[in-house]
């Protein structure tokens, strides 16, 4: 199989070799490998383990709100006051 993999990019195979080498590429992603497929030296697809997607998902999401919630106060409004007042738009 031929694959390249440096320290910071993750292993590229061809799209046709990974239709072809699936479950072996597979295990190799439950171990926790990031394999990028590519077609025609593009990259069109990745390959990463599930519960790594989601930790960086629920990470990224905690960022925005955390950012969000700098500049939008509440100004002493309970959440049923806003939801209220949302309902009346």
């Amino acid at each position: 199989m031929a694959t390249v993999a440096t320290a910071t990019r993750a292993t590229e195979v061809g799209a046709y070799e990974a239709k072809t080498h699936l479950p072996e590429l597979l295990r190799r992603v439950e171990k926790g490998e990031r394999i990028t497929i590519t077609r025609h030296g593009h990259p069109v697809a990745e390959l990463v383990p599930a519960s790594d997607e989601r930790r960086r998902r629920r990470a990224e999401s905690i960022a925005k709100l955390r950012e969000f919630s700098k500049g939008h106060k509440l100004d002493g409004m309970t959440i049923r006051q806003l939801i209220e007042e949302g309902r009346r738009y």
